[in-house]
């Protein structure tokens, strides 16, 4: 994520924006667990095109997992819904977009409020494991779980602020988020651009399935990445992730105020003499 061998500790992370790029906000979310760290090198590919981002520090993250059983889910959409009003008050376009569980927090700020899109990497809508519908009872007799492991991840080891332990306590709430946000997608009119990794073991694939289906915007397309695990924006398919998401938001930013020819190219922050990404295997409704 930067140059230094130093961990970096988690926290959160803001840009005012620069350039022509400046009026137009992006509001990131992190997942479950984790930290700003996970989507930092995002936050940061945004920032040199231009855009105004934010990437809170939602409650109970980045300190220890026995504070992230003391935040109920609410406190965490709560975070993030302040983060995004506070970015849209200043922006002219203001996006949303996340990782994992903080794709779902996107989801549902965008069910309850004007924004201009929403992009999701790898977005938790379900669990892989069945237990999770007793888990209101389970945490009483279970205080903690480790973490979901890849067996070959395709990443090198990152510092991303993640837990070692988790409450289930935090599961519980974590699956109340999930019921909470399933029934608000059908008010979601933004346009949404998903990220989809092939090989995810957190979040199955039933979880894209069901946005397909209870969706309210008109507007999906899905990125299949094929070469990432969950935490993609971390991983090989990372570059194609930040090239995509940030065309998404100048064509969108810009659709509604010019012709598809006068659209922005990207001011993108590679050399000149790098080659050009190569085309994404994209999915639309």
């Amino acid at each position: 994520m930067t140059g230094s061998s130093i961990p970096l500790a988690p926290a959160a992370f803001s840009y005012p924006g620069h350039g022509g790029n400046a009026g137009t906000g992006v509001a990131i979310c992190h997942g479950f667990t984790g930290s700003p760290l996970s989507v930092l090198p995002w936050a940061e590919d945004l920032a040199a095109r231009g855009f105004a981002v934010s990437v809170p520090l939602l409650p109970g993250h980045g300190t220890d997992w026995r504070d992230l059983a003391r935040h109920g889910w609410q406190d965490w959409y709560n975070a993030f819904e302040a983060a995004y009003l506070t970015l849209a008050a200043r922006t002219r376009d203001c996006f949303v977009a996340g990782l994992s569980m903080g794709g779902t927090i996107a989801l549902r700020t965008a069910a309850r409020h004007d924004v201009a899109g929403v992009v999701a990497v790898n977005p938790g809508l379900s669990f892989y494991d069945r237990r999770v519908r007793i888990i209101g009872a389970l945490k009483y007799l279970q205080r903690t779980t480790v973490p979901v492991q890849e067996q070959n991840p395709t990443a090198s080891p990152t510092e991303d602020g993640d837990y070692s332990l988790t409450p289930l306590e935090a599961v519980h709430q974590l699956s109340r988020l999930f019921n909470a946000t399933r029934r608000e997608l059908p008010a979601v009119r933004a346009p949404a651009l998903v990220f989809k990794s092939e090989t995810d073991v957190v979040v199955p694939p039933s979880s894209l399935a069901l946005l397909r289906k209870r969706l309210g915007s008109r507007e999906l397309d899905v990125v299949r990445l094929p070469h990432s695990g969950h935490v993609a924006t971390l991983d090989v398919d990372a570059p194609l992730i930040f090239e995509e998401s940030a065309r998404f938001f100048l064509a969108r930013a810009a659709a509604g105020q010019r012709s598809p020819s006068d659209l922005p190219a990207l001011s993108a922050p590679f050399p000149a003499s790098a080659a050009p990404p190569p085309s994404p295997a994209t999915e639309s409704l």
